[in-house]
């Protein structure tokens, strides 16, 4: 299945640990409720909220692009937060997170310096074991 960010699903909680509540969405993909995800509040013991088989209704609220990673919510699904926001809010506005993707600058310096900086690492290199080498 195709995820993205908004979507709603039903899961199934597979594990519970100290910092979060992991929710298979289908046979090959899992995801992470973080317990500042669970709900609005202080949440002293996830286990007073969630059980192991338990099934819930989800929101994606993020996708690492580069490890695939699923963050969920319950906390986007509680009816509190639903009157003052629309779901295409939310999964726009509600978790930030930065690449270069919109960005005119980015790491086009990095970029341009890298071979330059590679070299010099090289010569240094070199320069030692010409030390070492003038020592023996």
């Amino acid at each position: 299945m195709d995820y993205r960010i908004g979507m709603i699903l039903t899961g199934k909680v597979t594990g519970i640990q100290p910092y979060g509540a992991f929710v298979l969405l289908d046979n090959n993909t899992q995801g992470l409720i973080h317990i500042s995800e669970l709900k609005h509040g202080y949440i002293s013991d996830i286990e007073n909220y969630l059980r192991v088989g338990q099934m819930v209704k989800v929101m994606i609220i993020d996708i690492d692009e580069y490890t695939g990673k699923i963050s969920l919510s319950l906390r986007c699904m509680e009816k509190t937060f639903n009157f003052k926001y629309n779901r295409d809010e939310i999964a726009h506005q509600y978790k930030k997170y930065w690449n270069d993707r919109h960005c005119d600058e980015g790491f086009s310096p990095i970029k341009s310096r890298l071979n330059g900086w590679i070299d010099d690492a090289l010569e240094d290199i070199k320069k030692e074991n010409k030390k070492k080498l003038d020592r023996q």
